[in-house]
């Protein structure tokens, strides 16, 4: 891609109205479970103890549904292809974060419809769909349920581990969400992949078609 292709930009549909209400509705259940979850673990007062508790472990079930029906819908719709990870272009896609986006370089894997996520975006979200959140709601299910250990047979599992791995998972997941808020200001303008996230549509750089690696998982395995 040269230099001059920079300024050509073509407006596309990239976010469906679930894809929209998942990604919001996951973001406030994410923020209230962080903001609960600390204060349970004596970070700050600012709900108290007992009302914290009580959101924190409404929300987290409520989270657990909403993440089992966004697994449904990745699977029946074919969108988990969108989370293939690849080698290709990923030391390109690197090098851009570092340093060529602060020189104004175009993007080397701009997005479609077919391949929304880069080489390091497949990474990062296949990392946290498939491990980094079950295990967060597994831990905070086994914390909830530990009266029940016994009865399940589970009473040989420590507390003091299940809730390390826990909050270790809820300062990950505060980490990722740092990054994330970061990221979201690197589009072609401050609030362009806000914007996306909001009506759907954004604009990327103008490119003929999908390169082969991107398109690869689609053409084998047809929606």
């Amino acid at each position: 891609m040269n230099a001059n292709d920079t300024c050509k930009m073509v407006n596309i549909y990239l976010y469906t109205r679930y894809e929209r209400f998942w990604h919001w509705l996951q973001s406030a259940l994410i923020i209230i479970l962080l903001a609960t979850g600390f204060e349970t673990n004596g970070v700050y007062t600012l709900f108290g103890f007992k009302n914290a508790f009580d959101v924190h472990n409404f929300i987290g079930i409520t989270w657990l549904i909403a993440f089992a029906f966004f697994v449904f819908w990745i699977f029946t719709t074919g969108e988990w292809r969108q989370y293939l990870p690849t080698t290709k272009k990923m030391l390109l896609v690197v090098r851009y974060y570092l340093y060529g986006i602060f020189r104004g370089d175009p993007h080397p894997v701009p997005k479609r419809k077919d391949a929304k996520h880069n080489p390091l975006q497949r990474l990062v979200y296949l990392s946290l769909a498939a491990f980094l959140l079950p295990v967060q709601m597994l831990s905070g299910l086994l914390y909830w349920s530990y009266n029940s250990w016994s009865a399940w047979g589970l009473g040989w599992m420590s507390l003091n581990v299940v809730a390390a791995v826990h909050l270790a998972g809820g300062f990950a997941i505060l980490s990722f969400l740092i990054v994330h808020l970061y990221m979201i200001t690197t589009g072609h303008s401050l609030g362009a992949h806000t914007r996306a996230m909001i009506c759907g549509w954004e604009e990327v750089e103008a490119r003929e078609g999908i390169e082969e690696w991107e398109i690869k998982s689609r053409a084998k395995n047809p929606v």
